[in-house]
């Protein structure tokens, strides 16, 4: 996979303001505001920056915590895991792989009766779903 590197003027111009405070200033959309919180849609859900693959709804599940939740990433490589200690508490936030867009953060070992028992919870705004055809 490609990486995908651009300037943050190149990024403000090819992102809403939204999308850039979130994707490219690990910015946070307010919980149960996202477009795809209770999708249930089959597809694949992309990178709004890049359009790499990043999950797909075959994994995504209700957490009840505001946001999209997802219990792997379609391929290991997809995302990149950093530890993110802002906010008083050290949590691990979830990347592009391919442009390094903050997406979310992902929990471990909170219960969900999932395969992983992670949850990568993810803002919509990060994301652009591919219905299944």
């Amino acid at each position: 996979m490609d990486k995908v590197v651009k300037s943050e003027a190149e990024w403000r111009v090819r992102l809403s303001p939204e999308e850039f405070q979130v994707l490219r200033q690990a910015g946070t959309e307010r919980p149960f505001s996202g477009e795809y919180v209770d999708t249930k849609t089959e597809g694949v859900y992309s990178c709004r920056a890049c359009g790499a693959e990043l999950f797909r709804s075959d994994t995504k599940f209700e957490s009840h915590c505001g946001w999209p939740s997802f219990f792997e990433p379609s391929e290991s490589s997809a995302v990149t895991l950093i530890e993110d200690s802002s906010h008083g508490m050290v949590r691990t936030e979830v990347r592009c792989g391919r442009c390094d867009s903050h997406l979310g953060h992902v929990f471990h070992g909170e219960g969900y009766p999932t395969p992983t028992d992670d949850r990568y919870c993810i803002n919509s705004i990060s994301l652009t779903l591919e219905p299944k055809q």
